[in-house]
């Protein structure tokens, strides 16, 4: 007898929720003699674990200067202030509402274009449509991991004289043609937060090449405080603890552990879902690395029978946890309405509407990946029965 979906009255394929994530971290005993330092010294912040795991993160990159900070969104708050941006900064739509959160802050106008269909990824071209003499930066998104067109993009700020930065909140774990992610374009802002492949608990890191960027940051995150007590400009209290340093010193040595192990059930996704009609996958141009913070997939409801929407809530019969990212895109949201000049986001409105996060995280076991794939193929097999069922509700 064929097998029906949960939401049809078959037995779900998991008897408890699969989560989006589930946070790799340290043994306490890898912890336990750093904890006890810092307990015993008094020295919770701007101590030895910032300073190494700054140095550790640099070396990793392979960048000039790894910058500790709070989290992704202020160090993208500070390198948006310290880079010294004005007027009009051109970013995607199709991305988490920080990165433009964080230039509204500053009192810079954002520009939203459109992403490449296949990537999620800043379209090179639909940036250079948009330069204006107004135009000071570009700021471009690692969506999902993903490394955005780098080559591309820093053509388009060469040509205009623009700053690029990115905000590579999925950014570790990921490789941009062989290497990491981080040491090209003006700044890269990585996030660390338990979703990520490398975790401090709550934080992240601005990588930069720039001597006196990294110096300006590194006063910003003091509320602009050089040491003398005279603010050189207005800053904020962005410090990373040093409890946090010393768990992202140690995730760091799990990261391209993670990297691998993600790429390797991002595999066994596709080849399982490959055949399934209407299931497409976000494309990694050649020479680069995924970091797969999150999978996912587009669904192409008249080929797939179900929409991204019914698929989602057939899927929470299953105890399988999904996400909709970025429904809406940011030019949507009520906060940024005002920046929406009414220029067509084609493919940010379809990607919007049509994309779909399953869980992924690091030493997913292959019998947990392999259900979830056969669940999507049951799911679609009785895709009609199952749209009506939902439509009844």
């Amino acid at each position: 007898m064929q097998k029906l979906p949960a939401v049809l009255g078959g037995s779900p394929a998991f008897n408890s929720l699969v989560p989006m994530v589930r946070p790799v971290l340290p043994q306490f005993d890898e912890m336990e003699a750093g904890i006890r330092q810092i307990l015993s010294t008094g020295m919770v912040t701007k101590g030895p674990f910032l300073r190494e795991f700054e140095e550790a993160v640099a070396d990793h990159l392979g960048v000039k200067h790894a910058v500790a900070v709070s989290s992704c969104t202020s160090g993208l708050m500070l390198v948006y202030k310290c880079l010294g941006l004005s007027g009009d900064v051109i970013v995607p739509s199709f991305t988490f509402m920080a990165t433009v959160s964080a230039l509204v802050w500053n009192g810079l106008r954002p520009v939203f274009v459109d992403v490449d269909p296949q990537t999620a990824t800043l379209d090179p071209q639909a940036v250079e449509a948009a330069v204006t003499p107004q135009t000071t930066a570009i700021v471009a998104v690692h969506n999902y991991g993903n490394p955005a067109d780098i080559d591309g993009l820093q053509a388009v700020a060469d040509k205009y004289k623009l700053k690029l930065i990115f905000d590579a909140a999925h950014g570790f774990g990921a490789r941009y043609q062989g290497v990491p992610v981080g040491r090209q374009g003006d700044a890269q802002v990585f996030s660390l937060s338990p979703t990520k492949l490398l975790i401090s608990g709550e934080g992240g890191i601005i990588a930069t090449n720039h001597d006196d960027l990294a110096a300006a940051v590194r006063m910003g995150r003091e509320y602009g405080n050089d040491g003398s007590y005279d603010s050189a400009f207005a800053g904020l209290n962005a410090r990373m603890p040093e409890l946090s340093a010393l768990l992202g010193l140690k995730s760091l040595n799990n990261l391209e552990h993670a990297a691998e192990s993600r790429n390797e059930t991002a595999a066994l996704f596709q080849e399982a879902m490959g055949c399934v009609p209407g299931i497409g996958f976000q494309q990694v141009r050649p020479g680069d690395r995924h970091s797969y913070r999150e999978f996912t997939i587009t669904i192409d409801a008249g080929r797939f029978g179900l929409s991204r929407d019914e698929l989602a809530l057939a899927l929470a019969a299953e105890n399988i946890d999904t996400r909709k990212y970025y429904d809406p895109p940011v030019h949507r949201q009520t906060a940024y309405r005002q920046y929406d000049t009414g220029q067509p986001l084609t493919n940010t409105e379809w990607l919007s509407a049509n994309c779909l996060s399953f869980p992924m995280w690091t030493d997913m076991e292959p019998d947990v990946a392999m259900r979830i794939c056969e669940a999507v193929q049951v799911i679609h097999e009785h895709s009609q029965p199952v749209h009506e069922k939902l439509a009844s509700k």
